[in-house]
């Protein structure tokens, strides 16, 4: 009998140990979720709505408990990890309201004719799930997807099982039925063929994925194979640009921010920090300042801001990120070391004097280690900001805010920020370009990835 062990990432020891399914008992599931499924997408969208609503109000009367589980099993400092609660219950009060005037048939005039475009549920959606926010993750795909009038196989990351299995309690606790939302316990070496099959299986209507590069080829080259829809929201190594009129305390302040949210540990977070040789110096002192005075410590104490890793296996990948960096000429001007101690905790790190063909420049860094790039003009900045096979965020600092659109229009991302650190929405849609995915998440766009858009023409 496979089964799936979490651990406390701060202390190290395990927390639960679950059975793992065998093939017999997922099928069982398959089957129950698609006939959920399928009997959902006559519940009438207002009344999908109204049930979205509750959950909204579910997420906030448990999120004490949500808070605390996130908090044991991926290490997220406590502030953060209600934070991603209370966002995943304010989307849900975005779809229960938006929802559906957002699916509501678009009537296209035409001569001779009625016509109109109706936005009708897709089915049975496979979401393969990360650990890194292991609530909002989850509720920024299926709340929109339930509302349109989906159902949802969860397969999440086997190190957040706790998070997952309370997800789907929740739901039913708000009054979603049975097996519509139904989070699936994979061993992780059966994840990769496991998957594979349901995005085969005829009864999947399509696959959404946010994770790493690898997980994402495997699941959209199978997606594809299958003729499947695929959403996939992959990584990231977002630029911070810092253009030579900028307010440098602001952006610095914002720097450490945008770079140690969740420990560094997020898609979005800003990874190479690219500053205008002008105000480099100034900037490099300010962040680095503002970084050395980071709380680093236990996740359940409420002044820690920066927690461990989730996982051993990723701070030896940060070690190994600043060891290749510092050979081949990147500088250390702080951190860079795992703490002593029980957990996977790492210094706060910085590198100066990083640029394209150092691992910490090229690769996506997951965790907390930021990059410090100096461009000799505007034009260089730009180069350096597009020189990354990565497009999910960026940020542009400047005293015009004018100036900093025209920076932006010319990188490539699936989100621009001027002044501001790059942080999702319900409002606004959500994904990447380039490696960092297809597709998009969140507001109108989020909603309507999920469904069949069909075209109605009536001659009468």
């Amino acid at each position: 009998m496979s089964t799936i062990q979490t651990s406390n990432p701060a202390t190290g020891r395990p927390i639960t140990s679950y059975e793992a399914w065998d093939a017999e008992r997922i099928e069982t599931a398959v089957q129950r979720a698609h006939a959920a499924s399928r009997a959902w997408a006559l519940v009438p969208v207002a009344e999908r709505a109204s049930r979205v609503a509750r959950i909204g109000q579910a997420l906030r009367s448990h999120a004490g408990h949500l808070t605390r589980l996130v908090v044991e099993e991926m290490g997220k400092p406590l502030a953060e990890a209600r934070g991603e609660v209370d966002k995943s219950a304010l989307t849900a009060d975005y779809y229960a309201t938006n929802g559906p005037g957002i699916l509501a048939d678009v009537r296209v005039a035409v001569d001779g004719a009625e016509a109109w475009v109706s936005y009708e549920p897709a089915g049975l959606v496979l979401a393969v799930m990360p650990w890194n926010f292991p609530v909002w993750q989850v509720m920024r795909f299926a709340l929109p997807s339930l509302v349109a009038g989906n159902g949802i196989l969860l397969k999440h990351a086997s190190n957040v099982t706790g998070s997952a299995l309370a997800l789907q309690d929740l739901c039913v606790r708000a009054g979603l039925p049975e097996h519509l939302v139904t989070a699936l316990l994979i061993a992780d070496a059966d994840v990769p063929g496991t998957t594979a099959r349901l995005i085969e299986d005829d009864r999947i209507a399509a696959v959404t994925l946010t994770g790493s590069n690898r997980a994402g080829a495997a699941v959209g080259s199978a997606a594809g194979r299958a003729a499947k829809k695929s959403v996939l929201e992959l990584g990231g190594s977002d630029a911070f640009v810092v253009l030579a009129d900028a307010d440098i305390e602001q952006a610095a302040a914002a720097a450490v921010t945008a770079r140690f949210t969740n420990s560094g540990q997020s898609c979005v977070c800003a990874k190479r920090f690219i500053v205008h040789q002008d105000v480099a110096d100034a900037f490099t002192e300010a962040f680095v300042a503002g970084v050395e005075a980071l709380t680093v410590g236990d996740p359940r104490d409420p002044g820690t801001q920066v927690g461990p890793l989730a996982r051993n296996d990723l701070r030896e990948a940060i070690q190994r990120q600043v060891e290749d960096s510092v050979a081949a000429g990147a500088r250390l001007l702080t951190g860079g070391k795992a703490l002593p101690g029980d957990g996977f905790f790492y210094q706060p790190t910085v590198l100066a004097d990083t640029g394209p063909g150092m691992t910490a420049f090229d690769e996506e860094t997951f965790g907390p280690l930021a990059a410090i790039a100096v461009a000799s003009d505007e034009d260089d900045a730009v180069r350096l900001a597009n020189a990354t096979s990565f497009g999910l965020g960026l940020s542009v600092w400047t005293a015009r805010s004018a100036r900093g659109i025209e920076v932006a229009r010319r990188i490539t991302s699936g989100a621009a920020f001027v002044n501001a650190v790059v942080a999702s929405d319900p409002r606004l849609p959500f994904g990447g370009t380039k490696r960092s995915g297809h597709g998009r998440e969140l507001a109108d766009a989020g909603i309507r990835e999920f469904t069949n858009t069909r075209t109605y023409w009536i001659r009468h």
